[in-house]
């Protein structure tokens, strides 16, 4: 009895259609990662590689999805096949078996780095692109992953004692956005100093000012005192 067809599939966002990838492909079972070809995480590789058995082949529709880079390719391609599993690229129109001849090692190599050059020549055409927009104040830069007030949600719970990794999966980012917004509203305090400049130490710690802007109350050194709310919006205008 032969061993099982594995497909491999990696999509670099949830906008891509995985499907294509191994489409008109017979395989027996695919493992699908959805994550960038830098991402050292792909859990669905990890287990794949532990599924996998002698006899398997393991079908990619192209090496860059299955690899980071060149050396990456190598490890994984002669670990698999050390294994006794097949390898199959689908766009290079290449298998290795572990027997291979000294070209077949070449052909590796050559379509491997062909690869990792291609993805360095789309990502300085990305730095070009974004570099041309920003001198036409077209570039906005990514869309934020959160609403203020979701923002300020997830700092008020932060500030509580939760979790990052908690608070990453309830708001649906990940744990270094968590970060990235924490860091934020550190800034903006300062800012806001800076701008309302006080002596906030004479104030006394039973004091529980009301917001600025609404009638929330407040627990903070800035002066004047803002909601997490509004604080948000002032950090948008300084």
């Amino acid at each position: 009895m032969g061993g099982q067809r594995v497909g491999y599939v990696r999509v670099s966002s949830f906008d891509q259609n995985p499907e294509r990838q191994l489409d008109a492909v017979s395989v027996d079972r695919i493992f699908t990662d959805k994550a960038s070809g830098k991402d050292t995480l792909r859990p669905q590789l990890e287990e794949l590689i532990a599924f996998v058995r002698h006899g398997d082949t393991v079908v990619v529709h192209s090496m860059d999805r299955l690899a980071r880079n060149l050396d990456d390719l190598r490890r994984m391609v002669q670990g698999l096949t050390g294994r006794g599993v097949r390898m199959e690229f689908i766009k290079e129109g290449l298998s290795f078996t572990g027997e291979d001849s000294p070209m077949a090692h070449l052909m590796l190599s050559i379509m491997g780095a062909f690869a990792e050059f291609e993805r360095a020549l789309i990502r300085e055409r990305q730095r070009e692109g974004i570099a041309l927009a920003k001198q036409r104040g077209a570039y906005r830069g990514r869309k934020k992953s959160l609403l203020p007030e979701q923002a300020a949600e997830l700092r008020h719970r932060a500030a509580s004692g939760e979790k990052p990794a908690h608070l990453a999966r309830e708001f649906g980012i990940s744990r270094e956005t968590v970060y990235q917004y924490l860091k934020l509203a550190e800034v903006t305090v300062e800012k806001l100093k800076n701008v309302f400049p006080m002596d906030h130490k004479r104030r006394s710690r039973a004091e529980k000012p009301s917001c600025s802007k609404c009638t929330s109350l407040v627990n903070t050194s800035v002066m004047p005192p803002f909601c997490m709310v509004h604080m948000e919006m002032q950090s948008v205008r300084l």
